[in-house]
């Protein structure tokens, strides 16, 4: 099984695709690591991640036993999309993908939640303005790198 240590570095960004499927791998290293123990403050099926499930309407236990069969990535990608209640075309994977890519906090409660964790990772970046921006950041921080 391919095992991804958390502990020691961060899961790949979110807009590294699969499929077409951005967070997808970054999931799929959040899920391995969390089956070995070893995802650090990562969480396996967080509310970005429950993004992806429920747009390709799979469920995150089902998906996580696979993982636990030790599946890489493609076999994973073609497991969801076998498994997938939508059965997404491949046009509305990348829409979907784009405008994941671009989303930002969309009601004030969250924007507040996002300016705080923008705050802690990289106060003087006033190109932080989507999730992804942020994860990619906090990522870098978190192991040492400066924002």
């Amino acid at each position: 099984m391919m095992q991804t240590d958390l502990t020691q570095r961060p899961p790949r960004g979110p807009r590294v695709r699969l499929g077409g499927f951005v967070l997808l791998p970054r999931i799929l290293d959040k899920c391995r690591a969390t089956v070995a123990g070893k995802n650090g403050e990562y969480n396996f099926n967080c509310p970005l991640d429950q993004r992806f499930f429920e747009f390709v309407q799979v469920d995150a236990e089902a998906f996580k036993n696979e993982v636990k069969s030790g599946k890489g990535d493609w076999e994973m990608l073609e497991w969801v999309l076998a498994n997938s209640k939508r059965k997404p075309a491949i046009t509305d994977i990348v829409l979907w993908s784009k405008l994941q890519a671009r989303r930002g906090p969309s009601d004030p409660e969250t924007r507040e939640y996002f300016n705080e964790l923008h705050k802690k990772a990289a106060p003087h970046r006033a190109d932080i303005s989507a999730w992804f921006d942020l994860l990619d950041v906090d990522d870098y921080v978190s192991f040492g790198g400066q924002a």
